[in-house]
């Protein structure tokens, strides 16, 4: 059968590209089309677009492109209609996926979805467009069974891809001191920063999260450097503190952290999954002002991943003005150290990884689109 895959970020195109392998594996006749990244072209898809040429983040950039956007979702449908596919699936990006979608359902090829936008958290208007333009939803947290639930939309789950590729991460059995000899630290005990992958997020957090440094004298932090980063974006913010930044290495660095301060997003849950202690740390512009509209806007109690998965306060969120170096420094010492709070965080963890499910997500979600494809063609 024709595949027809439409990832947008890098996140999109690594689970993207399990899937792939997936459909692939179970369907030998498999062939694959679409927009992208390096690691869908690896998994054996023919690659329209990179997502590099197409991805367009934030509201006021978004505004300056509508024209480039409009021309990328034209090119696309034309793209879809000369190779007609027997279906199409989109990866999260919701913004461009489901504009697309809209023109893949007046087409009549089957639209499906993997991994839901997160309308759950803000904007649960979309639901309707969802179930007027999706034929079939696969969903990656489990909480999102039951939110769906409450519009008369089932979807389907089959666990988490995160697990998988944490799974099958490099150097997943390398201990501490392989680690620490190879990127030539000092030995200490780690404190890992995650301080997110865009600038915005590196002007309002990794500030906060440096302050600490002076704290903790019998610990080494290291900053997680983002791929899209340089030295350059990092170092007007280290001239005045002696931390490392390590590329490339997340999921190695993290493992081997003692404690972690992590952004808000999907990095809260793969620090969750190498089962290290962390403090979730979010902020914005706007002060006080910011927090009310926040709180004001955001449909769920939660921000992480992880409590959201959980259902309770597993690990702490200090959000907007609550993200202070008086707050860091009494999080950060409770799980540094061995205690109850560090003790029930991870016992939080195993709760958490025990709803996410096994590793094998990503074949058992190509499994179960192969078969609902199969029912669409009767």
């Amino acid at each position: 059968m024709k595949y027809y895959v439409i990832a947008g970020e890098a996140s999109g195109d690594l689970h993207a590209s399990n899937l792939i392998k997936g459909l692939r594996k179970f369907d030998s006749g498999a062939e694959v089309r679409g927009w992208g990244g390096d690691l869908m072209r690896e998994s054996g898809c023919e690659i329209v677009r990179h997502y590099k040429d197409t991805a367009i983040m934030g509201f006021l950039t978004v505004l300056k492109n509508l024209d480039k956007i409009k021309a990328n979702i034209e090119a696309c449908h034309q793209d879809i209609l000369a190779w007609r596919p027997d279906v199409v699936i989109l990866v999260d990006y919701g913004g461009f996926n489901l504009r697309v979608a809209k023109f893949i359902k007046e087409a009549g090829i089957p639209v499906f979805y993997y991994i839901s936008p997160k309308i759950w958290a803000w904007n649960t208007g979309r639901v309707k467009k969802i179930k007027r333009l999706v034929d079939r939803m696969f969903v990656i947290f489990p909480f999102e069974v039951d939110f769906y639930a409450q519009y008369d939309y089932p979807v389907q789950y089959a666990g988490n891809p995160l697990v998988d590729a944490i799974h099958d991460r490099p150097f997943k059995d390398e201990t501490f001191n392989e680690f620490v000899r190879v990127n030539g630290l000092s030995g200490k005990p780690i404190i890992a920063l995650v301080a997110g992958s865009r600038s915005q997020e590196l002007k309002h957090v990794l500030p906060k999260m440096l302050t600490m440094v002076k704290h903790f004298p019998d610990h080494e932090f290291v900053i997680a450097g983002a791929p899209s980063m340089s030295d350059a974006d990092y170092a007007p913010y280290l001239q005045d503190v002696k931390v490392r930044i390590i590329y490339g290495q997340t999921y190695r660095l993290v493992r081997q952290a003692r404690a972690a301060l992590v952004t808000s997003g999907t990095a809260t849950l793969e620090t969750a999954i190498l089962r290290t202690p962390q403090v979730v740390c979010y902020s914005g512009e706007g002060g006080a002002l910011s927090y009310f509209l926040f709180k004001t806007f955001v449909k769920v109690k939660y921000i992480s991943l992880v409590n959201l998965i959980a259902g309770r306060e597993v690990v702490t969120e200090l959000l907007m003005q609550k993200l202070n170096e008086k707050n860091l420094l009494r999080e950060l010492s409770l799980i540094v150290s061995e205690g109850e709070k560090r003790d029930q965080m991870l016992a939080g963890y195993d709760e958490v990884n025990e709803k996410l499910g096994d590793a094998g997500a990503s074949e058992r979600f190509a499994r179960m689109m192969i078969d609902e494809l199969s029912r669409f063609r009767g």
